[in-house]
């Protein structure tokens, strides 16, 4: 009786009894320590080729590539590093990238956002089939437009120029649609409320919708961070003046030109890595928190 009175005290204050802990079975403790290695490899096998490129630009020309393979250098050369950063080239392409990649993110988060507001809230004439095509952009692969999309930037006298790195990929179906889903979970009453105060559309969408993006402008703004960060392809084909290159454009002339330096060009590449680790482990919590909620809409 004594027994049944405590459960029930337990149960009355919001306290479930806890159920005792049954003890893995042996082949439990297999499972938990296959998936315990499948997870370490997967690390080290991601991880890998990231260490091996910040080891390498420590080491000697010749050890970067030298038979049979060392993963750590005889002797520890600090001056690859110091030589890449007391490059004035490389630091101005490291500023003008990441200009280039903010304005791109700002853009871009604007011109989406914006976007997935009207498709998500705004109510006009041939809603669905605008938003069926916008869905499909989604599965046309880049390269199949690059011809005329390069053709387009020429008759708008675009060519190596700032504008023709940033204007052409602000518009992103993917972030639309990421974006939209997001406001499709904002309650209608924030909305109905703003309006009897006399809200317009643009004023609720940059008081109350704006406020309330944080979740998917992390996620979005970082991805078109790295989109532009990262970029190669466009840049060469748009791009001719050497103090408009990218950073990718650099290191691959870079590669080109002084082939034999490896180590050096280890550096530059670990360097180059640098601020997109940096963002990702500033940011790494809600990318991670966002995505599941995300899912969980």
């Amino acid at each position: 009786m004594a027994v049944i009175q405590d459960t029930t005290r337990i149960v009355l204050a919001g306290k479930e009894p806890r159920s005792p802990r049954v003890p893995r079975s042996a082949g439990g403790w297999l499972v938990l320590l296959g998936k315990v290695l499948l997870g370490a490899l997967f690390v080290i096998a991601s991880l890998f080729p990231l260490a091996w490129m910040v080891i390498a630009g420590f080491k000697s020309k010749t050890e970067v590539v030298e038979t049979p393979f060392q993963f750590f250098p005889e002797v520890w050369l600090w001056q690859n590093y110091a030589q890449i950063l007391a490059d004035p080239t490389f630091l101005r392409t490291m500023v003008w990238t990441f200009f280039g990649a903010v304005l791109f993110t700002v853009g871009s988060l604007a011109v989406n956002s914006l976007a997935a507001y009207a498709f998500a809230r705004l109510d006009f004439r041939f809603k669905g089939a605008i938003w069926a095509i916008v869905i499909t952009t989604m599965f046309i692969p880049g390269m199949t437009i690059l011809l005329t999309s390069f053709i387009v930037v020429t008759r708008l006298a675009m060519l190596d120029t700032l504008a023709v790195l940033v204007v052409p990929g602000l518009a992103s179906a993917g972030m639309v649609f990421f974006i939209r889903q997001f406001y499709l979970n904002i309650p209608k009453s924030l909305e109905e409320a703003a309006m009897l105060d006399g809200c317009g559309r643009f004023g609720i969408f940059w008081r109350i919708f704006l406020p309330l993006s944080k979740p998917p402008f992390v996620v979005m703004g970082i991805t078109a961070f790295l989109a532009y960060w990262n970029s190669y392809v466009w840049p060469i084909l748009t791009i001719t003046s050497p103090e408009k290159f990218v950073l990718q454009q650099y290191l691959a002339t870079f590669r080109s030109e002084r082939s034999t330096e490896l180590g050096l060009l280890m550096a530059g590449s670990v360097l180059a890595a640098a601020p997109v680790i940096i963002l990702f482990l500033i940011f790494q919590r809600q990318i991670i928190g966002n995505i599941k909620m995300a899912g969980l809409k």
